[in-house]
């Protein structure tokens, strides 16, 4: 089999998966597919030199981290228009929603590293080993930094959460 079916194949099986992961990295479905074609290509320019085909998606991954810091660094951070969405009849899952998209918010206000991290380590479910070498960084800075953006996260959520001993309607001294 040849370089260029090789690679078809593994971007068939991987697609979906690095798609996720690109999404959680950029922030934005849209940004996220132009994220996964920038690091496809890139890996196919590269495919030839990439002796291990095995080793292929921790290469497009670790494009991805190194192409979304870079975009992250440049990118404009002003409003975003949203379309108007039908009103559909649907169960509630608004808490849920709510929960999601706030703890999301948090994600996206992480310093990029941290946040390649996180979304590494918990979304693609890889070992401190595997996100180090993805991040081209040691272990320890892999355990540092996850210990620093949860422990962002979690007083970020702290703050923004109700303490858990005070009722709704119920008054504190």
């Amino acid at each position: 089999m040849d370089g260029e079916e090789r690679f078809r194949q593994f971007v068939a099986a991987r697609q979906a998966a690095l798609l996720r992961t690109a999404c959680l990295l950029s922030g934005d479905w849209a940004a996220a597919e132009d994220l996964l074609q920038t690091a496809l290509t890139k890996t196919y320019l590269a495919w030839g030199r990439i002796r291990d085909h095995e080793a292929a998606e921790a290469y497009v991954r670790r494009t991805m981290v190194h192409t979304s810091t870079s975009w992250w660094r440049r990118r404009w951070r002003g409003e975003r228009p949203t379309a108007v969405l039908p009103e559909i009849v649907q169960p509630d899952f608004a808490d849920t929603t709510v929960e999601r998209q706030a703890l999301w918010a948090e994600v996206l206000r992480l310093p990029p590293r941290q946040r390649a991290v996180i979304v590494l380590r918990f979304h693609d479910d890889l070992s401190e080993a595997a996100t180090a070498a993805i991040l081209g960084v040691t272990v320890g800075t892999v355990k540092s930094q996850s210990s620093r953006a949860l422990s962002a996260l979690r007083r970020q959520i702290a703050r923004t959460t109700p303490s858990a001993t005070t009722t709704p309607g119920s008054v504190t001294r």
